[in-house]
């Protein structure tokens, strides 16, 4: 797998493999940068140099994709983006989430897996990508009740969250239910654990992205206090 950095200035970006895939890099711009289209045309050079045969940005606000259409990408989804203040204390979640161990892992990829469409899924290598995005993270699951969250499939995960820290910023990086478990309350338990958690480390302000059309996903974040921002997100894409 390869992994690049380039710097342009005090801008950089990152390719890396999308989700383990060896022909699909993705490429991830730095929060601060301003990076121009020459910029985004030379990262696509160094990734069809790399051996990559198409490409995947990271979310991208939709303000700011001028350089990227302009180097030849189209978008190729849209997604809410979503926030909430955490200066009080939130309430404390409804039902208990354990944190994920290493054996874990497995069933974490095939519940994601079953959790949402192909283009989404993160697999093994986007679950490491999750908890290493932020320089703190939290990675937690619900173990299913017996016999009533196991329904016809036997896991020992049925549900995950990855939450991030950076500064005074949270992020919800991966909110995930089995199928068979839900409507059980563990979308809304694993969010009220993720916001407690960032609390209590100091964390004043917390984002979180869905797609456009998981409206199941839009409800849960607004029930627990977050609110739209106008301008949201969309990923970009594109041969090389």
């Amino acid at each position: 797998m390869r992994h690049e950095t380039l710097r342009f200035g005090q801008s950089w970006a990152r390719l890396a493999p999308w989700r383990g895939h060896a022909e699909i890099a993705q490429l991830v711009v730095g929060p601060d940068s301003h990076a121009g289209a020459g910029s985004v045309r030379e990262c696509l050079d160094r990734a069809r140099a790399c051996g990559y045969r198409s490409v995947v940005t990271g979310a991208v606000a939709n303000g700011e994709t001028a350089p990227f259409l302009a180097a030849g990408l189209i978008v190729h989804e849209h997604l809410h983006l979503l926030t909430r203040d955490l200066r009080t204390e939130p309430p404390p979640p409804s039902r208990m989430t354990v944190r994920a161990n290493i054996r874990d892992r497995k069933a974490v990829v095939a519940l994601d897996n079953v959790a949402f469409e192909p283009f989404w899924r993160l697999g093994a290598a986007g679950v490491r990508d999750a908890l290493d995005a932020t320089p703190t993270s939290r990675f937690r699951v619900g173990r299913p009740d017996r016999p009533r969250d196991r329904g016809a499939t036997t896991t020992r995960v049925a549900a995950y969250s990855i939450t991030g820290k950076a500064g005074e910023h949270g992020y919800l990086q991966r909110v995930a239910v089995h199928p068979d478990a839900r409507q059980r309350g563990w979308g809304r338990a694993l969010v009220a654990d993720a916001l407690l958690w960032l609390w209590q480390h100091d964390v004043d302000r917390v984002y979180v992205n869905t797609q456009i059309e998981n409206r199941a996903a839009l409800d849960l974040y607004e029930a627990a206090g977050f609110t739209l921002l106008p301008d949201g997100l969309c990923v970009l894409g594109g041969a090389l």
